[in-house]
């Protein structure tokens, strides 16, 4: 083989190809809708194109999932609205593809490891400036809008909670990264961008970002705890208050956003039910939606009509919400159970639950169980796999940790040369 071959067959390798596809995929998500999803195709294309379909059933985690979403598609025939019905499963179509992707995907090298992390990082930083700069321009004006929960702009279509998600998960792929960076250059910039990237959560103050980073800062000190010694442990823990005492005195932003939640709690306790306060109304719209299941236990209302049953309820139990307060609940687990009833619902935190049958006792498990237990906690939150940016960060990089693990058993996607 002459070397313009080898050169060729290099660059084209499988793995090559994916981290092409990454970059084009975080790119997409910061900025372009279509190029996350053409770099999706590519990306399920590329890891599948010599792999015969009769090896797909292997893998699964996305066998498994594939039939939640086919229960998806099957409540068309008891949904009235067929055109919310198709919204709501054509933002799955993912998990049509990702899990299977990623289970032919050869294991990625340190080399790739350290190019991956190094490369998304100025794409993520670039969004960061994209948002801090507002804030630059007219501090006085978005200071006053945190007041009432309007958060200064960001990229992915102004999607805070999917931006600041991303920034924290790419956080937890960063510390266990971080062995794998060859050199001390590359040391020393990955960790400048790891502390960028966490003032600016804080800066952001968004909840979703927040949380996340903590409950994995918290996992973190434990591991360090029982990994090393106890001390290590313990200045960890102490510096993690210290850094979140500091940040919410010197934070004029987080500050006002904290104050935004003492004023939800307040009025929460005055029994407040005019929906004007955003944790209030997620109280409001988890009743409604236990009401809902409880009426349609089999089958669900249909993935079609969930919205329409919603606002039917506030109508009925809390006529005084206008509308642009009616929601969805912002809890995936309600929203199956709503649309496709309790067995659905139950066999959906089956499969939330299966991916922890592939941990073992390594410092892989430990980042694959961080990043497991941040996203089922939004799914507890927020109703992630309901828009299109939430599947994908789910997805991109449950997977991608996942994919990391040095034992690929049943239980998880097999890595296939």
């Amino acid at each position: 083989m002459n070397k313009s071959n080898f050169l060729i067959n290099t660059i084209l390798d499988k793995s090559n190809v994916a981290i092409f596809c990454i970059l084009g995929m975080m790119i997409g998500f910061l900025c372009s809708p279509a190029v996350s999803s053409i770099s999706v195709f590519l990306f399920g294309f590329n890891a599948i194109r010599d792999v015969h379909p009769r090896k797909w059933i292997a893998q699964k985690w996305w066998l498994l999932g594939l039939i939640w979403v086919i229960c998806y598609a099957v409540t068309w025939f008891w949904s009235e609205d067929k055109g919310y019905w198709g919204v709501r499963l054509q933002v799955k179509l993912p998990f049509l593809l990702l899990p299977l992707a990623f289970g032919f995907l050869p294991k990625f090298t340190p080399k790739q490891i350290q190019f991956i992390t190094v490369s998304i990082a100025p794409i993520l930083l670039s969004g960061v400036y994209y948002s801090i700069s507002f804030l630059i321009d007219d501090f006085n004006y978005y200071l006053a809008e945190y007041k009432y929960s309007h958060l200064i702009p960001t990229p992915v279509r102004g999607d805070h909670i999917r931006f600041s998600l991303s920034i924290a998960l790419y956080i937890v792929w960063s510390f266990y990264a971080f062995q794998h960076l060859q050199t001390k250059a590359v040391k020393w910039f990955v960790g400048l961008c790891i502390g960028l990237l966490f003032i600016y959560l804080h800066v952001l103050a968004a909840k979703s970002g927040l949380i996340s980073i903590y409950i994995f800062l918290g996992c973190w000190s434990i591991y360090l705890t029982f990994s090393y010694k106890k001390i290590v442990g313990l200045v960890t823990i102490s510096f993690i208050i210290c850094t979140l005492f500091f940040a919410v005195k010197f934070i004029p932003t987080l500050s006002s956003r904290l104050d935004t939640v003492r004023t939800n709690l307040s009025v929460l306790k005055n029994g407040d039910k005019s929906g004007n306060y955003g944790d209030v109304g997620r109280l409001m719209s988890y009743d409604i939606a236990f009401k809902l299941i409880k009426e349609h236990p089999l089958k669900g209302v249909g993935t079609g009509d969930m919205l329409a049953q919603m606002k039917k309820g506030y109508d009925q139990y809390y006529p005084q919400v206008v509308e642009e307060n009616r929601l969805l609940p912002h809890n995936q687990f309600l929203i199956v159970g709503i649309g496709c009833g309790i067995p659905v619902m139950i066999y959906f935190v089956f499969w939330c639950l299966y991916p922890l049958l592939s941990i073992r006792k390594n410092r892989e498990s430990f980042y694959f169980f961080s990043v497991w237990l941040i996203l089922f906690i939004q799914l507890l939150i927020e109703p992630v796999l309901e828009v299109q940016y939430g599947v994908f960060v789910f997805l991109f990089f449950l997977l991608l940790q996942w994919h990391t693990l040095p034992q690929k058993s049943s239980s998880c996607p097999k890595a296939t040369n």
